[in-house]
């Protein structure tokens, strides 16, 4: 790992205050349950420590680059903490999601995705849209997940096995995989992505 740390000076504009406090809540939950201090978080992530303190406590907003460094430390993924920085908090007995609500930013990690459920869930389900050719880093964390091909096609890699699927197929994996997955032939996908909230 470099010795150079890296700084995020990006600041936040009134509008983005709840997002930040929501998006720094997660952070420093998944680190507490992770049991890593923040100079752990800042080593693994080559981040300042000042920055992610910052961060925590809703005072800043990371660039895509760091956010995707926390989430690989933190054993989840940068499409996962934004989805939380637009969480609201309570469960409710029933909820409609409309198409068009609650989605990310397009570009996002190489596409688009929204939180189909907010609040504290059992589960996270979350429908993700992309064109994605290259396999990029892998992801590792400790809860299990269920992918739905809705459309397209993806290869998915898990450890050392990789699997092509179609639309209507789906794959179940459990927690400490390490995954990614990609267009099979370069058209656009659309997966329907749901994970347990609990460790196995």
């Amino acid at each position: 790992m470099s010795d150079t740390t890296v700084s995020d000076t990006r600041t936040l504009s009134d509008s983005d205050d709840d997002a930040a406090a929501r998006l720094g809540a997660r952070i420093r939950e998944l680190r507490t349950a992770r049991r890593l201090t923040l100079v752990q978080l800042a080593a693994a992530t080559e981040l300042s420590h000042p920055f992610l303190s910052q961060l925590e406590r809703g005072l800043a907003q990371p660039s895509l680059a760091s956010l995707r460094r926390i989430a690989l430390a933190l054993e989840t993924s940068p499409i996962e903490l934004i989805a939380a920085s637009d969480a609201e908090d309570g469960p409710a007995a029933v909820e409609v999601q409309r198409a068009g609500e609650g989605s990310l930013p397009e570009g996002f990690a190489s596409g688009a995705a929204r939180l189909l459920a907010r609040g504290a869930r059992a589960f996270h389900p979350m429908e993700v849209e992309a064109d994605v050719l290259e396999p990029g880093e892998p992801f590792v964390h400790a809860e299990e997940e269920f992918v739905y091909v809705v459309d397209g096609a993806i290869r998915i890699e898990l450890d050392d096995a990789t699997y092509d699927l179609t639309a209507g197929d789906s794959i179940h994996y459990s927690g400490g995989i390490a995954h990614r997955w990609w267009s099979l032939d370069g058209s656009r996908y659309r997966l329907l992505v749901v994970k347990s909230t609990r460790r196995r």
